[in-house]
């Protein structure tokens, strides 16, 4: 976005928001309006060609260390899959109820230094399904010899959103309406040294995952929705 037209949007954000804390002001979580979720279920153990393998010793890198995601986060849920070539995907949600300052979910750009890896590549995708594109993050990290392609998006309320800009539009589109938005961290990596290899990989889990969820759990954990 032009540097103008960046503040611009910023400058009516600003306008807004001290508006929107005269007419509402949050108090109402989204989360307590529908059934609660739960992640355990949210994601099938088994779809297309891939299975959950729970027998398999593998790090599955968390966002943080157990004591501060039992703080970010309402639920963690971390998985296994195997396809049947023997291919494997590292799967991690992170749900939090209230998205609202530190609570929003840790970017894996800062949790896979913090642990230790070192960040070789970073770039924006438009991840492609048949129900809309999502607007994902791809990484490409090191920890001596495991080098782990990464692909994650945030979602915010019922959208997807990529950047600090996106997330304050959606903050601010809640709030004007004096509720408090929930949010979902979906990441998915894969130890493969061709990135190339594992982003193919990697979105085939992905189309094959929102191909065989009702359309609220692929809304829940996409953003993508009839409406897209």
């Amino acid at each position: 976005m032009p540097p103008n037209r960046t503040a611009l949007v910023i400058a009516a954000l600003m306008f807004a928001a001290s508006a929107g804390a005269i007419v509402a002001r949050p108090d109402t979580k989204v989360a307590d309006l529908g059934p609660p979720i739960s992640l355990e279920t949210l994601v099938p153990k088994q779809f297309g060609d891939w299975r959950e393998e729970p027998q398999r010793v593998i790090q599955v890198v968390n966002p943080q260390t157990q004591e501060l995601l039992d703080k970010l986060y309402s639920q963690v849920l971390a998985r296994v899959y195997i396809n049947n070539k023997g291919y494997r995907i590292m799967l991690s949600l992170a749900y939090g109820s209230d998205q609202r300052g530190a609570l929003q979910a840790h970017k894996p750009e800062v949790c896979y230094p913090a642990q230790g890896f070192t960040l070789r590549k970073t770039e924006a995708a438009q991840l492609v399904t048949p129900f809309g594109e999502i607007p994902a993050q791809r990484l490409f990290t090191t920890l001596g010899q495991r080098q782990e392609p990464v692909t994650y998006w945030f979602t915010v309320g019922d959208k997807a959103v990529r950047g600090k800009l996106q997330k304050r539009l959606m903050d601010l589109r809640y709030g004007l309406t004096g509720r408090i938005p929930d949010g979902l961290l979906f990441r998915i990596s894969s130890i493969d040294a061709d990135q190339a290899r594992a982003n193919q990989m990697q979105d085939q889990f992905v189309n094959q995952l929102l191909q065989a969820v009702a359309p609220a759990e692929r809304k829940r954990l996409s953003g993508l929705g009839e409406d897209s």
